[in-house]
């Protein structure tokens, strides 16, 4: 993980999950050059021990389509496993419906994610 002067990623840390690997590394690698801690998952049940281990997930970037678990899923077991950690869901076939989460349509411009978790949680 790459960390800039003065980051915040000791508190601020996001775990990527993504069923596409090289989606999963350019977001992962785009929010590392920003600062922020990064962990990834290739998928729902990936995640969620990944959350257990690491109290100080802040924020979940998920695709909503994924074998096994779907992101929506992985986003309610988060709302009622760790309710303060935020969920960003990212999809270029899903259009939210009333979800509390924020949403970014695939395919997104890095600086729209970027300013979008920079307005959620603040940052470099």
């Amino acid at each position: 993980m790459n960390s800039l002067p003065g980051s915040l990623s000791k508190t601020h840390r996001i775990l990527v999950v993504d069923d596409e690997e090289d989606v999963r590394d350019i977001i992962a690698e785009t929010l590392e050059d920003f600062g922020y801690a990064v962990l990834t998952a290739a998928s729902g049940e990936e995640a969620l021990p990944v959350l257990v281990r690491d109290g100080s997930v802040v924020m979940v970037i998920t695709d909503v389509r994924m074998p096994g678990m779907s992101g929506l899923e992985l986003a309610d077991e988060i709302r009622r496993r760790w309710p303060k950690v935020k969920v960003v869901l990212i999809s270029g076939y899903f259009l939210p419906q009333g979800e509390p989460q924020r949403f970014l349509k695939k395919p997104f411009h890095l600086k729209d994610l970027t300013s979008m978790v920079r307005s959620e949680l603040g940052g470099p």
